[in-house]
């Protein structure tokens, strides 16, 4: 109840960000994200190939064969797909990168890539780490952010005064990343 004036405040902020969110349709023109840059979409309808997704020249390319009956959906599920496969890929690399930062993991922890509606990442007791797919839409300082918020985790599972400043010392600038991913957040996790 002491808290309830200041979770009343932050529900309507979030609310008031949602209403200038567009939803998304998955229609050539629309922007889509990708460590932090913006890339238009644009569907291309080909009977000759495959369905893909790739990226050329600023624009991330979907193909779908033209007689696909919802196409919007077949276009949604093929980019899931590509961003959570460029999730593993950036997250393994970054984490490999940023590893010799955390003297306490001795070893590439254990991770999965799992959509989460309100959460970038968490840490099991065990050390696994869960992340976002959504997350490889943000800049890569950000990334690093989750990541080493993460690793922080393996060595103290909670948020206290000691888990804060083990991640200050590891990214002194961990606060800035925050505020710029939480100010991204619902243009990346708009599905």
């Amino acid at each position: 109840m002491k808290r309830a004036r200041w979770i009343y405040n932050n529900l309507q902020s979030f609310g008031a960000q949602q209403l200038h969110v567009q939803p998304r349709r998955y229609v050539s023109g629309e922007m889509q994200f990708y460590l932090g840059r913006r890339y238009v979409l644009k569907v291309v309808e080909d009977t000759e190939s495959a369905p893909l997704v790739k990226m050329q020249r600023g624009k991330l390319l979907v193909h779908v064969t033209d007689f696909e009956i919802n196409k919007a959906e077949r276009v949604r599920a093929l980019l899931k797909q590509w961003y959570r496969v460029r999730a593993q890929y950036t997250f393994n690399a970054r984490l490999q990168e940023l590893l010799p930062l955390t003297d306490w993991v001795t070893e590439l922890p254990e991770f999965r890539v799992l959509s989460m509606k309100k959460q970038w990442g968490s840490c099991s007791a065990q050390g696994t780490l869960m992340l976002n797919p959504h997350l490889v839409k943000a800049p890569r300082d950000c990334i690093d952010y989750v990541l080493l918020h993460e690793l922080c985790h393996i060595k103290v599972y909670n948020h206290g005064e000691r888990f804060y400043r083990l991640l200050g010392q590891v990214m002194p600038d961990w606060k800035t990343n925050k505020r710029q991913l939480d100010n991204m957040a619902e243009l990346f996790l708009n599905d």
